[in-house]
C-alpha cells in the first residue's frame, strides 16, 4: 500500500508539472520576442544572460516582459539588499527614474483629450502670471516643445534631487527653486529637460485642480490595477511599499558595490515614482490594446494614435520623440524612455506592432549591462540599407558640447569637461568618444550613422545625425539630446590656453607656500634681518600668496563635492561661493597695499623685492580672471 501510494503520489507530481508546461506553452503561444527569440526559451535567455553580471557588474534586476496582454516572464535576479541577503522578487519596489516621465505626459493627454488643454498652446496661458521669469526669448513654449524636450532650457544642476525625504518640498517651490534660465529659442536645439516635465506636470495640477500624484493615482495607477507604485519620491508615506523597497548600490569594482541613497525630489514627477516592475509592465501593456480593445487610458483611440505617433525627429530614418516617447530603432517601431536616480537605473520598451513590452529594472546607479545590453537583445535592432555614395566621415570629425548643459553658474564648466569627439575610424565609420566610453558608429545613409560596437553605455545613443550647413556641422543628434559646436568665445584654442593658465595658477599657489615656509626656516637659521620696509613687502606677499592658496584650495573642494555627489541643494554651495568673494576681496587689498608700499619713498623698495611681488600679483591676476571667466563667484 505504502509503495502504491507513492507511486500515486509522483504519478500526480508528474502529471501536475505537466498541466503546468502545457499551460505555459499556452500562455506563450509559441511566439518569439521582436529579435526572434521563442518565448518557450525565453527565460533561459535571459538567466544565461544575466549570470555574466548579476553579483559582478550589477546588483539586482526586476525584469518583467508581456506580450499579447500577457506577462511571459517576471523575474527577479541578485539582492534587493546586499547586506540582508534578501533577493530580488516580484514584489521588490524599486525607483522609476525618468520612466516616470512617461506619466506625465499621459496625464497631458489624458486632459488635451477632454478638451481642457492644447498642445500648441503657449503653457504661459495656463501658469500664474510671471511664474517663469528667466525666459530670453519672446516666442511661444508650447506643451509640444516641453514634450520633445526643446523649450529651450538650460540645465540647473541643483535642487533636483536630495537624500532625505526632509528636504522635499511642493512642486510649485521646487519648481521655483530650481528655475533655469532659456538659452536657446523654442525649437532650436534638444536639450532634455527634467525641468520641462515637471513644469507639465504642474500644468496637469494646475488644470486638474489635484496634486500631481494624487491625479496620477486616480486616473492611471488606480484603473491599471498598479497596487504597489506611487507617483512620488517619498515611499515613507506607503509604508507597505517601503517595506518592500530595494536599496540602491553604486558599483566600485567587479563583485563589490558600496550603498548609494534613495532618490528624494521637489520636482518629482520627472523622476520620483517608485513601484514594482510588474506594475510598470501594467503601464506598458496600457498602450498596447488588442485590436478592436479600447486603451484604459484614454476614451478615444485617436488619443492613443497621436500619442504613439512621432511628434519630432532631426532627420527621416532618425529616430526621434513620440509626445514625449522616445523611438528606438528595434527591428520594428519600438517607444520607450530609460531612467536614471542616484543609485537605480531603468529601462521600458514597448513594440505596439507585436504587442511586446520589456521592463528591467536594476537597484544600481548607471547601470548599462542589463538595462540596456538586454533590452536591445530582446528588442533587435533595425537593419539599415547602406546607401551609395555616402559622404566622407571626417566631414563631420570635431569637438560639441551637449545642448543640454548649464549655461550659468560655475557648473558651465562642466561639458567643457566631457565634449563628444568624433573622429573617423574607416571610410564609413566614426568613433564617438565621450567621458571615458568610446563606441563605432557606421555611415547607413549620409550624415545617418547607427552603432555596431564599443561601450555597452553608449547603447543608449544607437545612432546620431549630424546636421549640415554650409558643409559644416550644425548639430549632432544623438538621441536625448543635440550636441553642438564650441561656440566663439570657447572654441579649442582658448580651452587650451585656460587650461595651461589654470594648471599654472594652481600649481604655483600649491607650491609657493611650501617655498615660502623653506625661505622663512633658512633666514631663521642663517638670523638674517630685514629692513622694516621689506619685512612689510614680503609680509605681504607672503598674506597674498596664502589668499591665492586658500581661493585654490575652496574651489578644489567645491568640485571634489560636485564630483563625488551632484545632487546637491544650491544652500549646500553657496557658502563656498561666498568664500570666493570673501578672499578675493582681501587678495585685492593686499595688491593695494603692495602698490602703495611701492609709491611710499620714505620706505622705497628694491628692484628685487619688486619683482619677487610682481609674480604673485600675476598669478592672482590669473586665476581671479579664470575665476570670473568660468563664473565661479555665482
Amino acid at each position: 500500500m505504502l509503495r502504491r501510494g507513492i507511486i500515486f503520489v509522483f504519478s500526480a507530481l508528474l502529471l501536475l508539472s505537466g498541466s503546468m508546461t502545457v499551460f505555459a506553452s499556452e500562455k506563450t503561444g509559441g511566439g518569439a520576442t521582436p529579435s526572434g527569440i521563442p518565448l518557450a526559451g525565453l527565460e533561459a535567455f535571459v538567466d544565461n544572460y544575466v549570470k555574466e553580471y548579476i553579483g559582478q557588474k550589477t546588483v539586482g534586476a526586476s525584469i518583467v516582459m508581456v506580450k499579447d496582454g500577457q506577462v511571459v516572464l517576471s523575474k527577479g535576479y541578485g539582492f534587493a539588499d546586499v547586506e540582508r541577503q534578501i533577493p530580488v522578487s516580484p514584489d521588490t519596489v524599486m525607483e522609476w527614474g525618468s520612466i516616470s516621465k512617461l506619466a506625465v505626459w499621459t496625464s497631458v493627454m489624458q486632459l488635451a483629450e477632454r478638451g481642457k488643454l492644447d498642445l500648441n498652446q503657449d503653457i504661459r496661458s495656463y501658469l500664474p502670471p510671471n511664474f517663469l521669469t528667466r525666459l530670453k526669448y519672446d516666442e511661444p513654449i508650447t506643451m509640444l516643445n516641453l514634450m520633445n524636450h526643446n523649450a529651450g532650457f538650460e540645465e540647473y544642476m541643483f535642487d533636483m534631487a536630495y537624500q532625505s525625504p526632509e528636504e522635499v518640498q511642493s512642486l510649485e517651490a521646487g519648481l521655483q527653486l530650481a528655475q533655469p534660465a532659456q538659452i536657446f529659442r523654442p525649437g532650436e536645439a534638444v536639450a532634455y529637460s527634467n525641468y520641462g516635465n515637471s513644469l507639465a506636470a504642474y500644468i496637469v495640477e494646475l488644470i486638474s485642480g489635484e496634486p500631481y500624484d494624487e491625479y496620477v493615482q486616480q486616473h492611471i495607477f488606480d484603473p491599471l490595477g498598479m497596487k504597489n507604485s506611487i507617483a512620488h519620491s517619498v515611499v515613507e508615506d506607503r509604508p507597505e511599499l517601503l517595506e518592500h523597497k530595494a536599496k540602491g548600490y553604486l558599483f566600485e569594482k567587479e563583485g563589490s558595490f558600496k550603498p548609494g541613497s534613495w532618490n528624494y525630489m521637489s520636482m518629482y514627477p520627472n523622476g520620483g515614482n517608485n513601484g514594482t516592475a510588474e506594475d510598470l509592465a501594467k503601464f506598458a501593456m496600457a498602450f498596447m490594446p488588442e485590436d478592436g480593445e479600447q486603451s484604459p487610458l484614454f476614451k478615444k483611440h485617436d488619443t492613443l494614435d497621436t500619442m504613439l505617433s512621432q511628434s519630432y525627429s532631426p532627420a527621416e530614418g532618425m529616430p526621434g520623440i513620440a509626445h514625449g516617447f522616445w523611438e528606438y530603432p528595434g527591428l520594428h517601431r519600438t517607444l520607450g524612455h530609460g531612467g536614471n536616480t542616484i543609485a537605480f537605473a531603468t529601462n521600458l520598451q514597448i513594440v505596439p506592432e507585436d504587442r511586446f513590452a520589456v521592463v528591467i529594472m536594476t537597484n544600481q546607479a548607471s547601470e548599462s549591462n542589463i538595462v540596456h545590453g538586454l533590452t536591445k537583445a530582446i528588442v533587435g535592432t533595425r537593419e539599415q540599407p547602406v546607401a551609395l555614395d555616402l559622404p566622407d566621415t571626417s566631414e563631420v570629425q570635431g569637438k560639441f558640447m551637449a545642448a543640454r548643459r548649464p549655461g550659468h553658474g560655475f557648473m558651465n564648466l562642466f561639458p567643457y569637461l566631457t565634449l563628444l569627439k568624433l573622429e573617423p575610424q574607416g571610410e564609413d565609420q566614426l568613433q564617438a568618444s565621450l567621458a571615458g566610453m568610446t563606441a563605432s558608429y557606421k555611415q547607413v545613409e549620409p550624415y545617418l550613422y547607427q552603432k555596431v560596437g564599443g561601450d555597452s553605455a553608449l547603447d543608449v545613443w544607437p545612432m546620431l545625425y549630424a546636421k549640415m550647413r554650409d558643409g559644416k556641422v550644425e548639430a549632432i543628434s544623438v538621441y536625448t539630446s543635440d550636441y553642438l559646436p564650441l561656440p566663439a568665445g570657447k572654441t579649442m584654442p582658448i580651452l587650451i590656453v585656460n587650461t595651461v593658465l589654470a594648471v599654472l595658477a594652481v600649481l604655483y599657489f600649491i607650491i609657493s607656500p611650501l617655498v615660502l615656509m623653506v625661505q622663512a626656516v633658512m633666514n631663521k637659521v642663517r638670523s638674517n634681518t630685514s629692513p622694516v620696509a621689506r619685512a612689510g613687502s614680503r609680509r605681504l606677499v607672503i598674506g597674498l600668496t596664502l589668499t591665492g592658496t586658500g581661493i585654490v584650495a575652496n574651489n578644489m573642494i567645491l568640485a571634489a563635492r560636485m564630483l563625488s555627489n551632484n545632487e546637491r541643494a544650491y544652500s549646500e554651495v553657496y557658502p563656498q561661493i561666498v568664500v570666493n568673494y570673501g578672499l578675493t576681496g582681501v587678495a585685492v587689498l593686499f595688491v593695494a597695499l603692495l602698490l602703495l608700499s611701492w609709491k611710499n619713498k620714505r620706505r622705497a623698495l628694491t628692484v628685487r623685492d619688486k619683482r619677487m611681488a610682481i609674480l604673485p600679483i600675476v598669478m592672482m591676476a590669473v586665476l581671479v580672471g579664470l575665476l570670473i571667466f568660468w563664473q565661479f563667484y555665482s
